[in-house]
């Protein structure tokens, strides 16, 4: 393979923004990645993850957004690729591009440096356009982010449980196992019973709440993110028998589907959005002794400034802000709940997350068939990311369980052994 042409044309701008070397310091072989060229040219360590730069357009998406939404764009729309560890790959790339939480700061030599590589090999021109993938800055509000795919799309990408929040892995063998551990873990902590009402905040594709109706005889109402959604969990109460059990209906910010309740429990797994709207009606939602289990992504405390990101770009453009763990403890108790136990996840959401994105590997024609191309990038790149980020410790998830105290007090628990357990 030449190691000369576009890539040897590319060596010195690549070596200075990830080692930091002038020209005359580090070479090429010391990058953690290795890069290939449109014309066969290569650089960097054999065997390394590599980058393989199909067009020319690619560097021109760098030179307009130099850093994370420029290398994005060329992702997606196919004019970069990636070889082997997918993972390896945007690690090595993740240790440059973020110092903490911060984006990478170029320097004016650096932005000079670009501006002279692309010149060099032809790729100065207007900026190009996004690719269709990513949500438009205005309007962003009526798209349906990562719920724009079919119920055989997730069902390739999530497997036969077609259960979206995190799995527990103590015990488990493979994902199914896991998301069967994290279901009976729930159900264990919400106490269901017959004939509990019992509402399903973001029900995906019905992985809680058809087992919670068929297993337990809780009736359910399940608020959904998209009609795909709806018609899927419908269709599938109908063929479980449940139908009289399961309500199911679309989830708007005021969760004006949940009606005026009173529940006996109240389930959120995957995340919640708008929290500041959603959190107050969970508390007039609930019973007196009611139960709250919720799934949360949290970020680090902190500074942190709210910039568009490859998530709010292309996965959730109205809520891919996490807050930290303490902010949403606290804005439960400020509402009147009490929290009665805070777990973390992190670790089991990270070998969740790198469970799906080898479903979506394994399987990729399929779910590009169905998808499109464009959009089975979207998911492995934001799979793989909010892996190394949860690996990392940049992100996590905490699982909040919180009850609505009875007038007296009374939270509902029995004391085990020393510890307030929740009762049935």
């Amino acid at each position: 393979m030449r190691n000369d042409g576009v890539a040897a044309r590319l060596a010195p701008l690549l070596t200075r923004i990830m080692l930091g070397a002038d020209e005359d310091g580090q070479a090429a072989d010391d990058l953690p990645i290795r890069v290939r060229a449109w014309d066969g040219s290569a650089i960097g360590p054999a065997g390394a993850p590599t980058f393989v730069i199909r067009h020319r357009r690619a560097l021109r998406r760098l030179l307009w957004k130099p850093g994370e939404m420029g290398l994005v764009r060329a992702y997606v729309a196919g004019e970069l690729d990636i070889e082997g560890d997918v993972f390896a790959a945007l690690g090595a790339v993740q240790r440059v591009m973020r110092s903490g939480d911060e984006p990478i700061r170029l320097s004016s030599d650096d932005k000079r440096e670009i501006v002279r590589t692309a010149v060099t090999l032809g790729a100065v021109g207007p900026e190009p356009k996004p690719p269709p993938e990513e949500f438009p800055t205005a309007g962003r509000g009526d798209v349906d982010g990562p719920l724009r795919e079919s119920a055989a799309f997730f069902s390739r990408l999530l497997g036969p449980t077609m259960a979206h929040g995190t799995g527990l892995w103590d015990d488990a063998v493979d994902l199914q196992d896991a998301q069967r551990a994290a279901l009976d873990s729930v159900i264990e902590r919400l106490g269901l019973f017959p004939g509990a009402r019992v509402l399903d905040l973001n029900c995906g594709w019905g992985a809680f709440a058809l087992p919670a109706a068929s297993a337990h005889g809780a009736r359910v109402v399940a608020l959904a993110r998209s009609r795909a959604q709806v018609d899927h969990v419908r269709e599938r109460a109908e063929e479980t028998g449940v139908a009289e059990l399961v309500e199911v209906g679309l989830r708007d910010a005021d969760l004006t589907g949940a009606g005026d309740g009173p529940y006996d429990a109240i389930v959120g797994l995957a995340g919640l959005e708008t929290l500041d709207r959603v959190f107050p009606r969970l508390y007039d939602l609930l019973a007196p002794g009611g139960r709250l289990v919720i799934q949360q992504p949290v970020r680090r405390p902190g500074r942190h400034r709210v910039r568009r990101t490859f998530t709010t770009s292309y996965m959730f453009p109205e809520d891919g802000e996490l807050r930290p763990l303490a902010e949403l403890v606290s804005a439960l108790e400020e509402v009147g709940l009490e929290v009665r136990s805070v777990g973390a996840l992190r670790e089991h959401h990270a070998r969740t997350l790198r469970a799906w994105a080898a479903n979506l590997q394994r399987r990729w024609d399929e779910c590009a068939e169905l998808a499109g191309p464009g959009r089975v990038r979207v998911w492995l790149l934001y799979l793989a990311a909010s892996a190394l980020a949860c690996e990392s410790g940049r992100i996590g998830v905490h699982e909040i369980c919180a009850i609505r105290r009875d007038r007296d007090g009374r939270a509902g628990v029995t004391l085990v052994e020393g510890r307030a357990v929740m009762s049935g």
